[in-house]
């Protein structure tokens, strides 16, 4: 009978042998899988993809990007807590499943905050208001008017995704209510965008930029202090006469808990070294996102203070998922 004692007991061990092979310069010495909680094609898959590439490089391994999307993101949190804490499973998570999750659900299977181990943050990226055809308007205040006057359905890469949460607040911050109608992935929603069977959505560049340049979709105003250089015709949301919105989404590197520590400085130092490569700086710069210097500490620290920002908004807003 497999007790609790003797999952311990294997964790132990797992952990004691990956601490060995890295102490003998072995690690890694098979594919490291990176889950990533969301379908392809979204902002959070784009970060994955293009930090794994560089990963690969710096870690002489492979790099492994592998979707597993559903149950707003908790699925691939629950996968990467479940596996052994040897380094050949980690997570690229977000603010979503990280931090917002906990304050969402009366019941997780995985809380992060106790199951998974912060490595390193790796990127933070603005957020783009846009709208399709379905909602023919021409600048976000034009939106705002049209959400006080009917409520408009937006939606998101899926329950508490950054997409959602960004939209949640400017409901809140410019004082309108829409239905919200999650999917899996930015990819599938920005499809029904397009379709015309929703409203509106917040979401990241990368999964919309294409979208917008083809006019398949309109930029309404990003949701940074300053214009995307990207973008440079898109106001910003404070430009555009919603003051006080900013939003974000952000992308960290974890493991399951109880990471040797000779492996997580390791996985830091290598993330801190990707993060220098030109070539991946140039690409993060395209997609909007900003890197980051937050090592396993310092992104620790990070979460725990967003953990509580994001509850209040969740709170303030009365929302609960099964």
């Amino acid at each position: 009978m497999l007790t609790r004692r003797h999952v311990l007991l294997g964790g132990s061990v797992a952990s004691m042998l990956a601490s060995s092979a890295i102490s003998q310069g072995a690690y890694p010495t098979k594919p490291i899988t990176l889950i990533v909680s969301y379908a392809a094609g979204g902002g959070t898959d784009a970060i994955a993809r293009i930090f794994a590439q560089r990963l690969e490089t710096v870690l002489n391994g492979r790099v492994v990007v592998e979707n597993r999307p559903g149950a707003a993101a908790n699925l691939g949190t629950e996968a990467v807590a479940a596996a052994a804490p040897d380094g050949y499973t980690l997570l690229i998570g977000n603010q979503g499943p990280m931090v917002v999750n906990p304050h969402l659900f009366r019941r997780l299977r995985s809380d992060p905050a106790t199951t998974l181990d912060p490595i390193a943050l790796i990127a933070d990226a603005g957020l783009i208001v846009v709208v399709g055809p379905r909602l023919p308007v021409a600048t976000l205040g034009d939106l705002v008017r049209e959400a006080k006057n009917r409520q408009l359905v937006y939606g998101s890469a899926g329950n508490a995704s950054a997409s959602h949460l960004a939209a949640l607040l400017l409901g809140q911050v410019a004082q309108f209510n829409a239905r919200h109608v999650p999917y899996r992935g930015a990819g599938p929603a920005l499809n029904d965008l397009v379709g015309g069977h929703i409203d509106f959505m917040v979401t990241t560049i990368p999964s919309a930029v294409g979208l917008i340049e083809g006019r398949q979709l309109t930029a309404l105003a990003v949701t940074t202090e300053a214009r995307f250089p990207s973008l440079p015709n898109v106001p910003t949301a404070q430009e555009a006469g919603v003051a006080g919105y900013t939003a974000s989404a952000w992308y960290g590197l974890l493991g399951p808990r109880g990471l040797p520590a000779a492996i997580r400085d390791r996985l830091e130092s290598a993330t801190r070294e990707a993060l220098r490569d030109s070539t991946v700086l140039a690409r993060l710069s395209d997609d909007g996102a900003i890197p980051s210097r937050k090592g396993a500490r310092e992104f620790a620290e990070f979460m725990s203070g967003e953990r509580e920002r994001w509850g209040q908004i969740v709170r303030a807003a009365n929302i609960t998922l099964e």
